[in-house]
């Protein structure tokens, strides 16, 4: 699901920006679509991109990093997959031979924990850390899904809930949320998820709307904060969340303050009587113009 590359180049872009080299990046992607994951190769090397591997293939049912039944692991890992995935492969799932289903199958019509699953079983055991952008019916669904979200929580591996705006990717006007997990959380962060509430953080657009720096800039700032800020994040214990029966829908937790417009009476009045004398106005215009016409 690395599609044409475009996360894995601002991964690179990231690193040379924070004033790191790129050079000791290691990329590796899989895409099912040939043409797609062609257009990736093709794209990292047209960007100077010289250690990376990019692999034709179904990363659910057919994950090409492993070896024997030992799925490579990363530092890193990082996904925009296909939303609510039908048909992905559940009837290999219940005896995966790389051990992926850790909390759970997936519904056979939704392989978004499919892919979180994949994708947490890929990190490194200690530097491991993971980001994945999915629907947000994904942070409170029931069935199998809620019962994988809650042995998920209880594992006590994800780190961040963020809530982003409406409309933001092509070909669904959904709006959308990151789950960030690490395979080891530092210990001022164990037994606690930060919710982020970014849905405002969007430039609107006429046919889509878009995420612009200035926006990832805020949701980082508040991500690397890691506590509560008034409108817009949350620091919330497991406990609280098992108390609501592990539903990780942002605005249970990050609860924006009602604003209360404050109304002037008196230049209320004042434009309500203006308006109707405007009125009354204009209908005697219309009457004596109908007279004319021989309506009236």
């Amino acid at each position: 699901a690395c599609g044409s590359g475009g996360m894995l180049l601002e991964a690179v872009h990231y690193v040379n920006s924070s004033g790191g080299d790129e050079r000791t990046l290691k990329l590796y992607g899989q895409e099912k679509n040939l043409t797609t994951s062609s257009i990736a190769r093709i794209n990292l090397f047209l960007h100077g991109i010289q250690d990376f591997q990019i692999i034709r293939g179904d990363t659910l049912r057919n994950p090409s990093f492993h070896e024997g039944d030992q799925l490579s692991q990363f530092d890193i890992v990082i996904a925009n997959p296909p939303f609510s995935l039908k048909n992905w492969g559940q009837e290999h799932w219940s005896h995966d031979p790389f051990g992926r289903n850790i909390a759970g199958t997936p519904p056979k019509s939704n392989g978004d924990y499919a892919w979180v699953q994949h994708m947490i079983s890929s990190m490194a055991p200690v530097t491991g850390r993971m980001a994945i952008v999915l629907p947000h019916g994904a942070l409170f669904r029931g069935g199998a899904e809620g019962k994988i979200r809650k042995k998920l929580i209880e594992n006590d591996m994800l780190e961040a809930v963020i809530g982003l705006g409406p409309n933001l990717f092509y070909g669904t006007g959904i709006s959308a949320c990151i789950l960030v997990f690490r395979a080891k959380k530092d210990e001022s962060k164990k037994n606690k998820v930060l919710f982020i509430d970014g849905s405002e953080q969007f430039q609107k657009g006429r046919n889509q709307n878009f995420f612009l720096q200035e926006h990832a800039d805020n949701v980082l700032d508040w991500y690397e904060k890691y506590e509560d800020m008034e409108d817009v994040s949350k620091l919330v214990d497991i406990k609280e969340i098992e108390e609501n029966e592990f539903n990780l829908n942002i605005s249970r937790y990050v609860r924006k303050k009602l604003v209360v417009e404050e109304i002037d009476l008196e230049e209320t009045f004042r434009e309500l009587n203006q308006a109707y004398d405007e009125f009354l106005e204009s209908e005697e215009k219309m009457k004596s113009l109908l007279k004319e016409v021989g309506v009236l």
